[in-house]
């Protein structure tokens, strides 16, 4: 099985598109089982997409906002199509971003989708407060894994600190822990791995796999080359920076799982960048399954 996460930044990147484009032959190319998307955006202005006209889209339950015609996860999961290479996708919004777009996650799956959920990790659910945060998951068919996106504050964040967005998510997992299925947990948590006693350190010493650390076969595992958005604005941020290259993008397992390779991806060494983050690789030592429900 092969997943991957990536903070793809979307709309706010420079020259977007044409890193859409690549992206999408990125995952062309290496056909993970599931993708992990953090600050997929639209604009708050753009035109209103029916849900009819969105082919492989499956709403998540509680979810009420449509979908633009700018949406990062509709035009990547729309390229992908036009390359013969089908995948489902789901979206939800935490928040407004940089004061005119609709900000949140996406999960795309070679599986169809059989369930969906999203969960508020942050103490506000104000819209308009860039700190809110949420995380979304998916279950597809034939597995009895779960898969979750999720964008996480800082450590030492006055408002929302890390820890009690993570004391929020073990609590919710709790339902969701089952003795023949593992929780992949992916995406941006904002807590470099050097950094002792912070987010890190408790997500491991909560009992979650690192896969970095299983693999069989690794990279140096830098997600992060330099300085950017959130961490150069914020004094939270420069606060926690202790160095320009950073682990900060993770893919976590609820169980201690087999993981063959952990490759950083959209580095410029394979392949090209499309973000202000470095993407995650991994391949683990099972197969998702081939048996339709």
């Amino acid at each position: 099985m092969k997943l991957m996460t990536l903070n793809t930044h979307s709309l706010v990147e420079p020259d977007y598109a044409s890193k859409t484009r690549k992206f999408a032959q990125v995952i062309q190319k290496e056909l993970p089982d599931i993708v992990a998307l953090q600050e997929v955006n639209q604009s708050q202005s753009a035109s209103v997409l029916p849900d009819v006209m969105l082919p492989g889209y499956v709403r998540c339950i509680g979810f009420d906002r449509q979908i633009r015609s700018d949406n990062y996860a509709m035009i990547l999961a729309e390229i992908l199509r036009g390359m013969d290479c089908y995948y489902y996708w789901t979206w939800i919004s935490a928040k407004t971003g940089y004061g005119k777009y609709d900000e949140g996650m996406a999960l795309l799956t070679r599986k169809p989708i059989e369930r969906v959920r999203q969960h508020l990790i942050s103490r506000t659910d104000d819209y308009e407060n860039w700190k809110t945060r949420k995380m979304l998951g998916v279950q597809v068919q034939g597995c009895p894994d779960w898969f979750f996106t999720v964008h996480m504050g800082w450590w030492n964040d006055e408002e929302e600190p890390f820890r009690g967005q993570w004391d929020s998510m073990e609590e919710f997992f709790r339902s969701y822990r089952k003795k023949d299925s593992t929780i992949w947990l992916m995406g941006d948590f904002n807590s470099p791995d050097n950094v002792k006693g912070q987010g890190y350190e408790l997500v491991c010493n909560s009992g979650w796999q690192d896969s970095w650390k299983a693999a069989e076969t690794k990279d140096e595992g830098f997600t992060v080359e330099k300085e950017i958005d959130g961490w150069r604005d914020s004094d939270t941020g420069k606060a926690e920076q202790k160095t320009d290259r950073m682990r900060l993008d993770y893919i976590f397992s609820s169980e201690k799982r087999k993981i063959l390779t952990s490759e950083v991806i959209c580095n410029g060494k394979k392949y090209p960048v499309v973000s202000d983050h470095c993407g995650v690789m991994i391949t683990t030592g099972q197969k998702m399954p081939d048996k339709q429900n």
